[in-house]
Order: C-alpha cells, then structure tokens, then sequence
C-alpha cells in the first residue's frame, strides 16, 4: 500500500487456478475503458501472472513479480496502472514510471501502452538514448502521464529539468535482473533518490537473484511476492534442447546445413559480441540467407527495421547479442541457436526463453566447440539435467565429435525429428514430446500480423 514505511518478507500471493480455468479479464475490476481495449484485441484470459499481479497493483500494493520470458510481464503492470491513473485526472506531469534496461524494452512498454489504452484518455513516451532529444523534449512539453525509459537518458532530462516527477505514483523497475547485470544499479539509485517516498513500487523480472532480492528490501515496502515458474529460472517446458558438439573453425558450416534443414523458419542466432554478430549476419547473407541482425553499435533506425523484418517473416535469420535481444517480443520464432555458449546459465535461459512463447513449443540448439564444455556444464547444473549431444547426418566433421555423445531420452517432438532429417543420437527416440507445446486457457493463440498468435478470441496481452 501507497506510504507504507516498514520493510518485511514479501508477502506471497494466493494461489490461482490454471490458466484453463481462471478468471476472465472481465471478472478483475479492470476500468470499463481497459476491458474495451483488451476485448477489441481479441483477448478473454490474462496469463498466471497476469492474473495473480493485477489485482494487487490495483489496490496499490508494492509488487515483485518473478516469470519467465513470455508470459506476459509487461500488460501485467501496464494494465493496472493505467486504471490506477484513470481514477483522476492528471496535470501533464508524470505519474508513472517504468524504467528499462534497453531501448527495446522501453519502446515495448509503450507499444502495450498504445494497445491497450485505445480508448482511454492518458498520454505516455519512450525515452532511450541513441536517438535526437528533439521528439521526447516536445513529448515532454505537451504532457505525459507516463514514462518507459532506459536510466542514462532519463536522468538527461531529469537533469536538464525537463521531467518533474512532484506528481509520481507507481515506479516499475522492468527487468531488474538485466539492469544489474548491465551495471545500471548506480543510476537507479540516483532515479529513487529523485522520487517521492510516498509512492507504489514494482519490480519485474525474469529471474531472482540473491542481489535483486537486496534490492527489493532497499525500495519496496511491505511487497507482495508474486512467481509463476522456478525462481532458479528454468526455461518453458515447451522448448527442446539439444547441443551439437563441433570444432570451433567449423561452427559457421554446421550453422549453415542446420539453417537449410526444413522447418527453420524463424531463427534467433545468438553470438556473445557485436562484432562477431555484425561478420556472422554478413557471412550467412553471402551463402543466400535473409538477415537482420540487432546490437548496441546499431543506430536506433537499425534496430526498429531490424526487428520488424524479423517480425514480418521477411529475414528469416536474426543475429543478436544478449543485451540487445533482451527486449524481442515476437511471437513464433521457431528456433534459437547459440553460436557460442553463453557466459552464463541465466543467460542461456533468457536466449533460449525467446523461442516457445505464451506456451508453445520451440527448438534450442546450441553449438559447442570443446574449450565451451565447462561452462556449458554449468548451464546443466542449473537445468538439473544432462542435455543431448547430436550430431548432424551428412556433415562432414573434421575430426570425432569430442566428448561421449549421450542417448537423447524423449526425443524432440514429432515436428523436430521429421523437420532436421534425424539427427544422430536423437532420432531413435523420435516420438512425441509429452507436455510441450499447445497454448492453454483462453481457447487458442491470437495471431497479430505477421508472425504471432492465430486462432481468435483466446489469446492473452
């Protein structure tokens, strides 16, 4: 609640029924206006977290909300908020405030915003860097309610005078995990230090680490703890995982006959620099495959083209580091591929979480060459389990495939196996994967345009 001033363990939330058979959107209190909008995008369920955040942000409680990527995070602090601002009116000062740790994360607030507050009276803006200021500065002049911004150009304004933050409410830290890691806690600190005490917190992530559970104890009061999902950050049942042992000089020629397997439709390739994502996309353009590739050293123009080809089917190859991925919300993307082995087991779960979305199904592959074997045995202890070791029928390896290639227990899925052509130690067990894919609760996925959710009226925001 709004002004508490004592700290505590955070609260849990009650225990909802399954997506399947819990509430209606209808049924939330949500603003007649808000139900307008969610109803004219063909929505009728909200998703666990959906349901279990919004009733307590609307009472104006201090929320921390834990899930994996998909699930629905940001309509599950968008949509409450906005019927929090719609019980008064405002004076062009900003009252909500939803920090980010990149542009695309904040631009995808605000996009959730536009939908979903269609009929309703509120303004709010993107403000990120590597773009002119000229566009936010008249934003700013003409009045906002809201605010989704990355921390470094926010405090430019904040700084400049621009943003009077006398009228704020509701702060939303958005993933909160990603601005640690991304070193931001410094700018955070000095964003809460500009606040009114006496406001509503939410915090949002995909993970929970020890650190970020620091955080919470410096900022939110009395919180309720709301988490869908292992906190330990286990990916979507619905994705199948595989690695495929090769020598490092032959990754890109491995990459290459996966890419011309059938089914590779919408790939997410991972890779751990920007530079070496900027050669591999050109790479992959000169053996005849339709590219997009997204990082920090692209202009913002870049990026936004970047994403809507992808999104649009017309690449069917995205590039990406980790950083800049963090906010691709595109639906479909029928596999990720890790070129390298991530630094780190968290970030081997937020990359393979951007495929098998909003409870679909999705491959993971993840090319290993043997100087990664460690660190991707680090990402099995997280997982608990061993993940498969295939190799590729017809592709000439330079040398034996190093380590034991283990037996694949369970198979990929019916649409795997038949898709890329057998793969050695998995195909003998190629019969249907149990438990994944199939969206449940609201009667089928919503499609949006392009790649997205199809069915009609039970998808979720």
């Amino acid at each position: 609640m709004e002004g508490r001033t004592s700290h505590g363990t955070p609260t849990p939330a009650p225990t909802l029924p399954t997506a399947d058979e819990g509430p209606l959107f209808d049924s939330l209190g949500l603003h007649p206006n808000l139900l307008r909008g969610i109803h004219d995008m063909g929505f009728i369920r909200p998703t666990p977290i959906q349901a279990q955040a919004i009733p307590p942000v609307m009472q104006g409680r201090d929320v921390i909300g834990c899930a994996q990527t998909g699930t629905g995070k940001t309509a599950a602090f968008v949509l409450p908020i906005l019927h929090r601002l719609m019980q008064r009116s405002g004076n062009g000062r900003v009252r909500a405030l939803i920090v980010a740790p990149t542009r695309e994360l904040a631009l995808q607030s605000m996009e959730h915003l536009r939908l979903l507050s269609r009929h309703v009276p509120l303004k709010g803006a993107a403000i990120f860097g590597g773009v002119p200021m000229e566009s936010q500065i008249s934003a700013l002049r003409k009045g906002l309610d809201i605010i989704s911004a990355t921390p470094g150009r926010l405090l430019d304004h904040v700084y400049s005078g621009r943003i009077d933050f006398g009228d704020l409410e509701t702060l939303v830290l958005d993933e909160a995990d990603r601005m640690l890691d991304m070193g931001f806690l410094p700018d955070i600190q000095r964003i809460i230090s500009l606040l009114p005490p006496k406001r509503q917190n939410l915090m949002f992530s995909a993970t929970m680490p020890t650190e970020i559970l620091k955080l919470t104890r410096q900022i939110l009061h009395d919180p309720i703890m709301i988490e869908v999902g292992h906190r330990g950050g286990a990916p979507p049942a619905g994705i199948r995982q595989a690695i495929y042992p090769v020598a490092r000089p032959q990754k890109v020629d491995l990459l290459v006959q996966l890419l011309r397997q059938q089914g590779m439709s919408s790939v997410l390739i991972f890779t751990r620099t920007k530079s070496y994502a900027s050669r591999l996309s050109e790479t992959l353009q000169k053996r005849g495959f339709k590219v997009s590739v997204l990082h920090g050293d692209r202009s913002q123009s870049q990026r936004l083209s970047a994403l809507e080809q992808f999104r649009r089917g017309r690449s069917q190859v995205m590039v990406a580091t980790d950083i800049a991925a963090r906010g691709i919300d595109i639906d479909d993307i029928s596999h990720v591929i890790n070129f390298d082995v991530p630094n780190s087991p968290e970030d081997y779960v937020h990359r393979i979480g951007r495929t098998a979305r909003a409870e679909a199904s999705g491959d993971a592959f993840t090319l290993m060459d043997p100087s990664e074997e460690p660190l991707m045995q680090d990402v099995e202890k997280v997982l608990n389990k061993s993940l498969p070791r295939v190799t590729l029928p017809n592709f000439e390896y330079v040398k034996a495939v190093p380590g034991p290639a283990r037996p694949h227990h369970g198979g990929f899925g019916g649409r795997s196996h038949g898709q890329h052509g057998g793969h050695r130690g998995a195909s003998q067990h190629g019969g249907s994967h149990s438990g994944h894919g199939g969206a449940g609760g609201g009667g089928g996925r919503r499609r949006r345009g392009g790649r997205g959710h199809g069915g009609g009226g039970g998808g979720r925001p």
